[in-house]
């Protein structure tokens, strides 16, 4: 359904590690030509890992499909010459450079819709172009721990664990491109184009309102609740005899149901668990009474009794048994890219399609398709040939 949605307008990545590339590959997803722009060397992501595939890291192979590759060095003028030839023909640029780089480096929105009065230029910075902390590096764990979600997660040992994947990378990417489709619809209608600023440590506070706007209302810090949600009894991962398994029967009809059908009626009328908010309060006696219950059938079995009675209800999965599932393999969303250094490798595709994925073209090689792009910007065969020689633009695996 969205595969061409964006089709016919072209990107210029100079992303790296995960944030700037997973927003251009959703561009790219979405039919945008995605032109991935680093240096000889590669992006950073070329060598985060593991884990590795054939020598290539997984983490720069699942955040670029779908994207030519040109290869420049940036630190010679004649680079950002051919920058600012590219522009002329571009819709957006991203970056994820601290502030100022992008500047220093000539490519930053001032200087750039000069060019191209209608560029969307999208900044992705740890904490924004303004404001106190902005000159402080900072990736996803640290970005993780400055906006309060590790204080919510704690191992066993008591010490404070982050969220186990690149959430607030993934979290900044994904409002990146929710701005630069508003920015783009915008120039539609006025022509204008936009500088916009985003940023990873606004993008976790957002994606933490709920939480953050009770402690605001209430001034109360709440305490680490593992997998139960702090508004909601029972809402909360429940043990097995062979597993755990997520129970929601917080709405009265559903509470009622889920006492009646573990043969205990009587906590219906139990004034410690008479409403939602007395059931939170209430939570340590209430996981007294159930956990011994669950623990004395199956996962399977309690799924199969849950469900008949409409009680929300899963399975706590790991990822060999999602890759199993029924309903991963029908929701059509895996799809398998051949690269010619990894060899095949299998991700989720676009979650937004509506349909199975079509067959994504594999994450370049660096400054792979450096002529084809630069042709398709209109330079000249002769053109490109001196830039190779005099190395400034590279194809292929440079040293």
């Amino acid at each position: 359904m969205l595969e061409r949605a964006l089709s016919g307008l072209t990107v210029l990545d100079f992303g790296q590690l995960i944030a700037g590339p997973v927003c251009g590959m959703w561009l790219a997803d979405m039919g945008a030509t995605v032109v991935k722009i680093e240096p000889p060397s590669g992006e950073l992501a070329r060598k985060l890992g593991p884990p590795w595939q054939n020598g290539e890291s997984l983490a720069a192979l699942t955040s670029n499909r779908n994207k030519l590759g040109l290869s420049l060095d940036l630190k010679r003028p004649e680079a950002l010459r051919v920058v600012h030839r590219m522009i002329g023909a571009t819709d957006v640029l991203i970056e994820n450079f601290r502030p100022g780089v992008a500047s220093r480096l000539g490519i930053d929105h001032a200087s750039l819709s000069a060019i191209r009065p209608g560029l969307i230029s999208c900044s992705l910075s740890a904490y924004g172009q303004s404001g106190p902390c902005r000159d402080l590096p900072g990736v996803d764990g640290i970005v993780q721990a400055a906006t309060g979600i590790m204080s919510g997660i704690f191992a066993p040992d008591g010490s404070p664990s982050k969220v186990p994947l690149p959430l607030a990378d993934m979290t900044g990417a994904l409002f990146a491109v929710v701005a630069i489709l508003s920015a783009l619809r915008r120039r539609d209608v006025t022509g204008e184009g936009a500088h916009l600023d985003v940023n990873l440590y606004n993008s976790m506070l957002m994606l933490q309102q709920l939480n953050i706007a009770a402690y605001l209302g209430s001034g109360t810090l709440s305490a680490p609740s593992g997998s139960a949600a702090p508004y909601a009894a029972v809402n909360e991962a429940l043990p097995t005899c062979d597993g755990w398994i997520m129970v929601g029967a917080y709405q009265d009809a559903r509470w009622r149901a889920l006492c009646c059908l573990i043969g205990r009626c009587d906590l219906i009328d139990d004034p410690r668990f008479a409403t939602n908010a007395e059931r939170v309060a209430s939570r340590a006696a209430l996981r007294e009474i159930l956990d011994p219950i669950f623990r004395t059938r199956t996962s399977a079995d309690w799924m199969a009794v849950l469900q008949d009675a409409d009680i929300l209800a899963a399975p706590v999965a790991d990822y060999a048994q999602v890759a199993s599932s029924e309903q991963y393999a029908a929701c059509g969303i895996e799809i398998e890219i051949d690269h010619p250094k990894a060899g095949s490798f299998r991700m989720p595709g676009f979650a937004l399609s509506g349909a199975p994925a079509e067959r994504a073209s594999p994450p370049p090689l660096i400054g792979q398709d450096s002529r084809a792009v630069l042709a398709r910007f209109g330079f000249a065969p002769s053109e490109i040939e001196t830039l190779i020689s005099d190395d400034i633009v590279f194809t292929g695996e440079a040293v």
